[in-house]
This record gives C-alpha cells, structure tokens and sequence, in this order.
C-alpha cells in the first residue's frame, strides 16, 4: 500500500512515427526498468504514451532519458 502513495504518470511525447513492434519494444524495455510500475502508448494516439512510475525511485527525467537512449525523438509533456 505504501507503495501506491509514491506512484505517479507521466505523458510522453514520441515525434517518431513508430510501428507496433517498435512501440512494444520501447513499452517492454521500459517496464523491466525498475520502478516503472506500467508504461502504453495510447491505443487512438500512438505518439503519446503513459508511463506510471514510482517517484521515490525515478525521476519524469529518468523516464525521458530511458526512451531517448533508444534512438528516439521524444519530450516530457507532463503529469496527469
């Protein structure tokens, strides 16, 4: 439960036009991150995606940084 009290989400911004295996691929490598509670890209917008996270072990910018080491063109839009 303590846990739970620490969770935020963030909106990313993807400026690439990525296919579903991409998308999955970067969703995948996100989850196994510690901390990293769930991580989708939105089903009718899949330039935006949904990261849920515990603040106590990542930082918004920690979750960026993740996604652009993997060759990808993206931004903080802010949390929900």
């Amino acid at each position: 439960m303590e846990q739970l009290n620490h969770k935020v989400e963030v909106i990313v911004h993807v400026n690439e036009g990525l296919d579903k295996d991409r998308r999955n691929d970067i969703s995948r490598s996100l989850k196994e991150r510690g901390g990293v509670y769930s991580a989708d890209f939105c089903p009718s917008r899949y330039h935006l995606m949904l990261v849920d996270y515990d603040r106590n072990q990542l930082s918004s910018g920690d979750i960026l940084q993740h996604i652009r080491n993997q060759n990808i063109h993206a931004q903080l839009i802010g949390p929900v």
